[in-house]
């Protein structure tokens, strides 16, 4: 029985790379003599897929080396090499990871910056020029200030009338 089952699969895996060939051909231009390389060469990825065998996704080289990705005034991608001041939108935008994806996929440290330093940096100062994180702070002294006040006013017997 075990035999028929694998047949079956097979004959899956087949159908599935002639689809992907015949969807190709449609598409693209290529000559007969090209026809059965291709074949071949989606039906061991495909069969690949089947068994389970994920190796040849992860085992892709980084666009940069790793230790050349941050720089002063930029991040570099490792999945396509492109300059960036910021990271994270891009790669939700382009390859649907997040951060700690990303992370994982380059194995990459945890702390490993999504931002260029330099641009957190202007940032920061920027948040700091305009008093973010300061204004927030000092109202609510001031309106703690101004309830525990009015408590005291409050507070104790009042006068008949």
């Amino acid at each position: 029985m075990p035999d028929k089952e694998g047949a079956t699969e097979s004959l899956g895996v087949i159908r599935i790379a002639s689809d992907i060939v015949a969807a190709y051909v449609v598409n693209n231009k290529v000559s007969a003599d090209q026809l059965p390389n291709l074949l071949h060469d989606v039906f061991g990825a495909v069969s690949a897929l089947a068994e389970g065998d994920h190796t040849f996704a992860g085992s892709r080289e980084p666009a940069v080396p790793i230790s050349k990705s941050v720089t002063p005034e930029h991040v570099i991608c490792l999945e396509d090499g492109k300059k960036l001041k910021m990271l994270k939108r891009y790669l939700r935008t382009h390859y649907s990871l997040t951060p700690e994806e990303y992370r994982r996929k380059w194995s990459l440290p945890a702390d490993y910056p999504m931002v260029a330093p330099n641009y957190a940096k202007r940032r920061s100062q920027f948040a700091k020029d305009i008093g973010l994180g300061t204004a927030a702070t000092s109202k609510r002294k001031t309106v703690k200030k101004r309830k525990t006040a009015k408590k005291r006013a409050t507070s104790g017997r009042r006068k008949a009338a």
